[in-house]
């Protein structure tokens, strides 16, 4: 086992990579749906699905041609199983399943969550094992113990909404448009982080569960009870929001990898790519001694590279998956 096409449609991302070895990206491309969703405010999931079918075939094609390699060198194929969109998942599923069935070589269905923390291992300096991870994305908030290539086990995750979910939320009260992560923390850069105490949700600060309802519905009530004066405080709203969110990720990732007694951290997911998150893991891992570990930006939303190396070590063990497996839409154990 060596050359793995990756296949990724969990949401509104259609991708395909090749990955040889697990860890030596040959090619990875992705077609957005941005500008597809963008007049609705968020993701319309039979669009989505439209997308893919459109898309699937020209992206696979154009991966395969950037590898320089045809379908014939493949040795397997990895796709994403779930969570996610069902209509979306099951056009790169169905797909994935055919090709490998049509080729004669195995094919596995990973889980989008341990694809995202397979970008951290696919770093010019992949952490040691064991490390706390934190994944941070628009649809889940968790922070895990990685072992392996192939065991993750949850340590703590949100109780509600993501974060990325909540930047999107914030993003589309203030009018910014969508999407909202990287909107507001463009914003935020201009804006007083400590000007309006949006609270904390700690939960129970000796565990690591999340909740983000909370902050969402701070922001919007400061919107409705400022009705003369927000607009010209998006910047430090969205500031003061951010900086909210950041303490709390940045200080229960430090004291996950406290309690487990391991030096080493790492943040994945769409969120990853935000400055202000980046910059205080680093900050709060460096004065803890501890070694900080973060996908290139261009991995940190969903890209089929991921799953192309969590699949390779799927198949490198021997696995190969039944023609009838079927998605899923939620989280299922790693």
């Amino acid at each position: 086992m060596k050359t793995v096409l990756g296949i990724e449609t969990s949401c509104d991302e259609t991708a395909a990579a090749v990955v040889n070895s697990g860890n030596t990206i040959l090619s990875s491309v992705v077609a957005s749906q941005i500008a597809v969703h963008a007049p609705y405010g968020g993701v319309v999931p039979e669009l989505a699905s439209r997308k893919h079918l459109e898309s699937i075939v020209p992206v696979v094609g154009q991966a395969l041609a950037e590898a320089g390699i045809t379908s014939r060198q493949l040795d397997g194929i990895s796709v994403t199983r779930g969570p996610g969109l069902v209509g979306a998942l099951l056009v790169g599923f169905s797909f994935a399943k055919a090709y490998a069935f049509a080729l004669g070589i195995p094919w596995v269905g990973i889980n989008h969550l341990r694809g995202h923390i397979h970008s951290v291992l696919l770093s010019p300096s992949p952490p040691q094992f064991p490390f706390a991870a934190l994944l941070v994305s628009g649809g889940h908030t968790s922070i895990y113990k990685v072992t392996s290539p192939t065991h993750m086990e949850v340590m703590g995750q949100t109780r509600d909404d993501a974060a990325g979910e909540a930047f999107d939320k914030i993003s589309k009260a203030m009018g910014l448009g969508y999407p909202g992560g990287e909107i507001v923390g463009k914003i935020a850069e201009d804006g007083d982080p400590h000007k309006i105490p949006f609270p904390r949700a700690w939960l129970d600060k000796d565990k690591f569960d999340f909740s983000f309802s909370g902050i969402k519905t701070s922001v919007n009530r400061y919107i409705q009870t400022h009705p003369d004066t927000w607009e010209n405080e998006k910047p430090d709203i969205a500031a003061s929001f951010q900086e909210a969110v950041v303490e709390v990720l940045a200080t229960k990732l430090i004291l996950a990898a406290k309690r487990l007694g391991c030096p080493r951290v790492a943040v994945a997911g769409g969120v990853a790519a935000n400055t202000c998150l980046r910059e205080r893991i680093t900050l709060m891992a460096d004065k803890a001694g501890m070694s900080v570990h973060l996908p290139d930006l261009s991995l940190c939303g969903d890209n089929a590279a991921m799953i192309a190396a969590a699949g390779y070590h799927s198949l490198a063990a021997g696995e190969c998956a039944p023609l009838d497996l079927d998605v899923f839409s939620r989280v299922e154990k790693m």
